[in-house]
Parts: C-alpha cells; sequence; structure tokens
C-alpha cells in the first residue's frame, strides 16, 4: 500500500492515522521509528515525520505508571498497612494487616500496642514461608518500618517498595481491606481490650477469606469456593455470612456482661 497523491502534499488515510494511533496506544514504549518500522513491514509507505505527527500524546518522561506495575506483578505482590483500633477506656490497638494481590488473599492481621520493627519484622517472617514469598511488598513510609523490617526483606528475597508521599492510593488495596474491616465489623463492636480483638478478628480473617463475595473475582471469595447444589447447603447447619457478625457480638454482649 503506498500513501500518497499526485500534488500537493501526501494525504494519509483515515484507517493508516488510526493503526498509526493504536500501535503507539497498545505499545507505549515504542517511538515513532519503531512504528514505522513496523508499517514498511506492512506495506505502507508513509514519512517517518508523519508517523511522530499521529502518535498518541505522551507527557515528557512518562513511562510505566505504578497501575502498570501493579497489574503486570499482581500475582507476586503483597501489601501490608496499619489498622488503628480504640478499645471502650480509649486505649489504641494496632492491627498489622498483610494480604496478597492475587485475589485479595487476606493473609494475616496481627494485633499489638506497641508496633516496632523487631515485632513487624517476625510478622512478616511468620506470614510467608519460604517457599512462599513474594517478590514486592508494598508498604507506606511510617517511621515504625525500620531497620530490622527492611533487613528482614532483603533475608527473604523481597523487594521493599515504599508508596510515595502522601500517596495511600498506591497502596489501595490494602486501604480498601481495612475499609471493609471497619464497615463490616469493627464499627458494629465496642472492643473491649487487646484478646477480644484478636478473637473478633480471628472470626473476621477465615469469613472474608472463605465467604465474603467480591465484584472483582466474579463473586467469588479470595479462596475459591467449589459450587455446591442447593440441597446440600439447606440440609447443613446455617452459616450465612450475617451470622459471622451476630455470633461475634453475641460473643462481646457476653464478655460485656460477665
Amino acid at each position: 500500500m503506498e500513501v500518497g497523491s499526485l500534488g500537493g502534499r501526501p494525504k494519509v488515510p483515515l484507517e493508516v492515522r488510526s493503526l498509526i494511533r493504536r500501535m503507539s496506544v497498545e505499545n507505549p514504549l515504542w517511538g515513532a521509528p519503531r512504528i514505522h518500522g513496523g508499517l514498511l513491514k506492512l506495506g505502507i509507505e508513509v514519512a517517518q515525520s508523519t508517523v511522530a505527527k499521529f502518535i498518541a500524546k505522551r507527557r515528557p518522561g512518562s513511562g510505566q505508571t505504578w497501575k502498570t506495575f501493579l497489574s503486570n506483578h499482581m500475582a507476586a505482590i503483597s501489601a501490608i498497612d496499619f489498622l488503628v483500633v480504640p478499645t471502650i477506656n480509649f486505649r489504641l490497638l494496632f492491627v498489622l494487616v498483610i494480604l496478597r494481590h492475587e485475589r485479595r488473599r487476606l493473609i494475616s492481621l496481627s494485633v499489638t500496642d506497641h508496633p516496632t520493627a523487631e515485632w513487624i519484622a517476625r510478622q512478616i517472617t511468620e506470614a510467608f514461608r519460604w517457599d512462599e514469598a513474594p517478590n514486592d511488598l508494598i508498604r507506606d513510609r511510617d517511621a515504625c518500618y525500620g531497620h530490622a523490617v527492611r533487613q528482614r526483606l532483603a533475608a527473604l528475597g523481597i523487594r521493599d517498595h515504599p508508596i510515595a508521599p502522601r500517596s495511600r492510593w498506591q497502596n489501595g488495596h490494602a486501604e480498601r481491606l481495612i475499609g471493609s474491616i471497619r464497615r463490616e465489623c469493627l464499627d458494629h463492636i465496642v472492643i473491649l481490650g487487646e484478646d477480644h480483638l484478636r478473637r473478633v478478628l480471628g472470626a473476621y480473617g477465615p469469613y472474608y477469606n472463605h465467604f465474603r463475595p467480591r465484584l472483582a473475582l466474579a463473586k467469588d471469595a479470595p479462596l475459591v469456593r467449589p459450587l455446591q447444589q442447593f440441597g446440600e447447603v439447606a440440609a447443613r447447619p446455617r452459616r450465612a455470612s450475617s451470622r459471622i457478625l451476630s455470633n461475634i457480638i453475641a460473643e462481646t454482649e457476653l464478655t460485656q456482661r460477665g
């Protein structure tokens, strides 16, 4: 195919312009020379300067975005963040949330009243066995992630990825999980103390992984559940998702009365 016309400046057909833009959008690392070479292989005779004119415009210095990195490496990424929980006497407890990006699987919920770098490093070691350690770990820039944490990550072969300052959206999966724990569990309960919080989260964790449907997972749970016939479910003792929270609240009320 030859792009040109008799007299005046050659006119580029619409389908060629659309192809140039599509190639540049779908291959953001390609510049005009590479796209031009691809067009020549397709038998499309067009000047490289014309290709440069019609490629998708990008910001100076733009490259792979953070979202692209997360999408490309989701199966090998984990994230950690802290959930702060006040008790009935206004004592603050800290919950270290660890999850895998793939299927948003909750790994652990660890409770302490004084998070230190050594404590966090120990929780990371207990959360990941040597053959299950992720390649990358996303965290914020809190001062509690000190030298001991960075040293432990290096020993496990995990690349440390602190998010940019004031950019909590870069750790969005962990933030979303923390929001779910608050809305679905902790906002309905008055926490009495550290042991009580551990029991509550110990009940919520299995519910989240095994029963809670997610739209992003085609309404499946993080840990895939096999399909069940209605008769099988009806014949078993009732364990609907709402019962999880009801049982937790009932336990709290009994503890308060005692």
